[in-house]
């Protein structure tokens, strides 16, 4: 089963919802003309890190549904990113994928909240993980910080996911560990991992960019530098079948002993 991704690496504008839906109009157009499946947004990419003001954005970001289901649907094309959401009086960094007829099909509400950015002092953590049923199979989504938790990725492959979607808001200074990262993601579960950056100096960040689409061998069939880009490629699903029938992880894990720690105390 093979699908088309498109990873939209921007610079995002802070605080300016308006010139950020223009750029992403304008990615949304290449990626159809590439003919991409699938479009990704990085985290917050309609408004950045600007976290005092998620009331406001918020209520703004409620036309953004309207705007990407239309352009889903005129462009049929899927279309996935977070953005503050507001839902029962609480805000949440909430990650939304649009299915080709313009449907908001799932909503994952960021679960690990980044303190070295206020994350939890301004927003709320969600409590469930999210799977999609597409006509490519299972996907799993993630924002960010949740790169961090290997756990939250196995529990995915477990439940028969083979490709993860990540958008993320990754600084410059730390880009070595996303490299890393989300390799050891892609290879500990034998799954694909395409995972979204942006890039540039916002706010007093500098973003790192290196978004890519990494294979199940922990190859990088897509991947991009420090400056904005659309980076398109096909993948092959079918190829996680064959990397693990040749290296049967699964097969080989111990839950019986993971789930029975043997502590020891030593006394001199």
């Amino acid at each position: 089963m093979k699908i088309t991704l498109s990873l939209a690496q921007l610079h995002i504008v802070l605080g300016d919802i308006h010139q950020n839906i223009s750029l992403a109009e304008q990615m949304i157009k290449q990626a159809v003309r590439e003919h991409s499946n699938i479009i990704l947004f990085p985290e917050l990419w309609t408004s950045g890190y600007d976290l005092e003001k998620r009331q406001i954005y918020a209520q703004e970001n409620r036309k953004i549904h309207t705007t990407l289901s239309q352009l889903a649907q005129d462009h049929q094309i899927w279309i996935g990113g977070s953005w503050i959401t507001e839902i029962n009086g609480k805000f949440f960094n909430a990650f939304h994928l649009f299915d080709h007829k313009g449907q908001n099909i799932a909503s994952y509400q960021k679960i690990h909240l980044f303190r070295l950015m206020h994350e939890d002092q301004w927003l709320s953590a969600g409590n469930h993980l999210q799977i999609v049923e597409t006509p490519w199979g299972k996907l799993g989504l993630a924002i960010c910080y949740d790169l961090r938790f290997p756990e939250m990725f196995r529990h995915y492959a477990l439940a028969g996911a083979e490709l993860i979607l990540l958008v993320a808001q990754w600084p410059a200074r730390r880009v070595e560990h996303w490299k890393l990262l989300i390799r050891a993601r892609a290879i500990e579960n034998q799954v694909y991992f395409a995972a979204v950056n942006c890039v540039g100096v916002i706010g007093e960040e500098t973003f790192g960019g290196a978004s890519a689409i990494i294979d199940p061998w922990g190859r990088a069939v897509a991947e991009g530098e420090d400056q904005p880009a659309l980076l398109t490629s096909q993948i092959d699903l079918d190829e996680i079948q064959r990397v693990r029938q040749w290296m049967p992880v699964f097969q080989d894990r111990r839950n019986d002993v993971y789930e029975n720690i043997t502590q020891s105390t030593s006394r001199t």
